[in-house]
């Protein structure tokens, strides 16, 4: 009599193991996120090292410990991915890339190959989704390649580990995760499992040998990696593709990263001959901006060490229903609605029987609250259809009494500005200390919502 497989459950999105399913799991709170998948045999445990002997690893302090490869990294020809992962590539990291299809994962890849094997370094591109009639298609678009980059087309981890032996790369490309199993796992290609076995396989070979290894993530419905949430645990770097699929920019940004900053971002223009870096993301965001439009203000935001100038849009209209319809594209919906209550009762702007509309122009994402001055702004100037003027950039955090509050960085902020052509700066009355205002620059220092009004 045959066996009886037996079967767990997993959670999909942080990979907790049940002998049953649960309609909402115990360790992350999700909803639906159960799957059923067969049970992979135990192992047999190793046999512990002995307190004393050769196997045990002895402590060390810090002042012995070398700074190794870490401090060493590899160019990749793109200024801004280095500013993203840090620097550049580090040896012997695991970098995880995620982002909607379409938007250039494989495509920003195939560049860097192409570039690392000009610098003579040895590259292994492994597919698992495409056929190498297919990557050849694709890659004629890019331009010229070198013969020190290898495509292989494999999704059996135990093929691609001794083509790894035998080619010895120093970067290695997998695409994606969800397509590579273990044999030693018997569930399915995409499953919890696999992709978290496989993920472990693949550091193990990175750590161990040396090599630099981005792996490829999809993402589910909800713009995160699909998988185990272990998986962006286990990688050094996981780094985010951001912005419409059917719009030419894209936004890279790092989420985590082991060997630098994580609040860095990386902007991309999407073109025929693949992703082209924006040297100047202001410009570029500002690009088609309405003159003497009114509900249209400039703010500064900060992306890690780099202020971003961007377009605020509002558009207030009377309600054509009892209930005022309120809608953030690009910000926080709930910032915008409690911004919309400081005007009113704050500022003695009645908003109540009005619909609301903001967006931030160019698809940037922006959650800081140094924003809060100019989406006030721009909500009054449309709602008195009065423009604020197109030299005209405001900044701050507005508070609860309509109080306008201090930002970091307000130098930055301000000479970025005057960088592009504006003449005048609103900015937060506490933040006007020991400013440095750049020739030409009307600086305007506010306390609340009413000056700033006036001061417009």
């Amino acid at each position: 009599m045959a066996a009886k497989t037996k079967t767990v459950f997993f959670c999909q999105q942080c990979g907790y193991e049940s002998a049953k399913w649960m309609g909402q799991c115990p360790a992350c709170r999700e909803w639906n996120s159960f799957a059923e998948e067969i049970a992979a045999p135990k192992e047999k445990k190793i046999q512990k090292y002995a307190r004393t002997g050769r196997g045990m690893i002895s402590p060390v302090p810090l002042s012995a410990i070398e700074e190794g490869d870490h401090a060493v990294r590899a160019d990749t020809h793109f200024a801004e991915l280095n500013r993203v992962l840090g620097g550049g590539l580090v040896k012997g990291s695991m970098t995880l890339i995620g982002g909607d299809p379409g938007i250039g994962k494989s495509t920003i890849l195939l560049q860097v190959a192409r570039f690392f094997a000009a610098d003579k370094r040895k590259v292994l591109y492994v597919s698992g989704e495409e056929s190498l009639a297919q990557i050849r298609l694709r890659a004629k678009r890019i331009g010229d390649f070198t013969d020190d980059l290898l495509f292989l087309c494999e999704t059996n981890l135990t093929q691609i580990e001794a083509a790894i032996e035998e080619t010895a790369p120093q970067i290695v490309i997998i695409d994606s995760i969800q397509t590579m199993y273990d044999e030693a796992v018997s569930s399915a290609p995409g499953s919890v499992t696999q992709v978290r076995e496989s993920t472990g396989v693949l550091m193990r070979i990175a750590k161990t040998m040396q090599i630099s290894v981005f792996i490829v993530g999809h993402v589910t419905k909800e713009g995160t990696v699909a998988g185990p949430r272990v998986l962006e645990h286990m990688v050094d770097t996981v780094l985010y593709f951001e912005g419409d699929r059917h719009a030419s920019y894209r936004i890279l940004r790092a989420v985590k990263n082991r060997f630098g900053s994580t609040n860095e971002i990386g902007v991309f223009e999407m073109r025929e001959e693949g992703l082209v870096e924006v040297e100047n993301p202001s410009e570029y965001m500002l690009s088609g901006r309405p003159k003497d439009a009114s509900g249209s203000v400039v703010s500064a935001c900060m992306e890690g060490t780099r202020p971003i100038l961007i377009e605020i849009q509002a558009l207030v209209s009377k309600t054509a229903f009892g209930y005022p319809k309120r809608q953030a594209t690009g910000t926080d919906y709930n910032r915008v609605n409690l911004l919309m209550a400081v005007l009113e009762k704050r500022a003695g702007l009645f908003v109540g029987d009005q619909d609301a509309y903001v967006n931030i122009a160019g698809g940037m994402r922006v959650t800081e609250p140094a924003t809060d001055l100019a989406v006030c702004l721009a909500v009054h100037s449309s709602f008195r259809n009065q423009p604020v003027g197109d030299t005209v950039c405001a900044f701050g955090e507005v508070g609860l009494s309509g109080e306008v509050r201090a930002v970091s960085q307000a130098g930055a902020r301000v000479e970025e500005a005057a960088r592009l052509g504006f003449t005048t700066c609103i900015i937060p009355y506490a933040s006007k200390k020991r400013l440095k205002v750049p020739e030409g620059m009307k600086v305007i220092a506010v306390k609340n919502l009413r000056e700033a009004f006036d001061a417009v």
